[in-house]
């Protein structure tokens, strides 16, 4: 087949759907292999809220955990699906979600260890001034 100027036409090229359905596959792999993981984590974070809110501190941070549990949940279940279809939203929508639950994560790991460094200074001050 040839074009207007009698030059041949050139090959056409695969559908980009196919392409990026295929490499989403092959990305989205290595997390698809851990969802069991994600969601037994999940499911474990999620049963710790639930159960930290029988106590009085826990009332108040009995959500966080939750909250971290169903990220983790959302995810492995768009990683299922972006593995198994091959959609771009899905994987991305993992991703983001697993983002969010290290981003969080590592909030309050850090607010956990500023709070240890003052408890431990206030300590020592009690113990210096007999306290």
């Amino acid at each position: 087949m040839t074009n207007e100027y009698g030059f041949p036409q050139p090959p056409e090229p695969p559908h980009n759907n196919d392409m990026t359905s295929s490499l989403v596959k092959e990305i989205s792999y290595p997390l698809y292999q851990s969802k069991i993981w994600l969601r037994i984590i999940g499911i474990i974070s999620i049963l710790s809220g639930i159960i930290s809110i029988f106590t009085i501190i826990g009332i108040l941070f009995c959500w966080i955990p939750i909250w971290l549990g169903v990220l983790l949940y959302q995810s492995a279940t768009s990683i299922e699906i972006a593995q198994l279809s091959g959609s771009k939203e899905k994987f991305t929508d993992s991703l983001d979600k697993l983002r969010l639950y290290f981003l969080i994560m590592g909030i309050m790991t850090l607010l956990g260890v500023i709070v240890s460094i003052f408890a431990l200074g206030f300590g020592m001050l009690g113990v210096i001034f007999g306290v």
